[in-house]
């Protein structure tokens, strides 16, 4: 059941929705304002992985230049 987030063009404010069924027909509109000028936004993630030894581990992070500007590659810990 994915989270689908939400940005109103109108008072700026992020709203959430739930979608349970992909077949649903929903009507959408603002919570604060009831403006449907709205559009979607890439929700942010966040997350903590712990080794076998109950301490953290870190993401690892690596930028380089490529032909597109600047590429970062991720290493996220978990299980191998």
């Amino acid at each position: 059941m994915p989270i689908f987030e939400f940005r109103c063009n109108e008072c700026q404010d992020i709203f959430e929705l739930l979608v349970l069924n992909q077949d649903e027909t929903i009507e959408l509109c603002c919570p604060k304002c009831k403006s449907n000028n709205f559009e979607r936004v890439l929700s942010t993630t966040n997350f903590a992985v712990t080794n076998t030894a109950g301490g953290q581990s870190q993401a690892k992070a690596q930028t380089r230049t490529c032909s597109g500007g600047s590429c970062t590659t991720y290493e996220i810990p978990g299980c191998d």
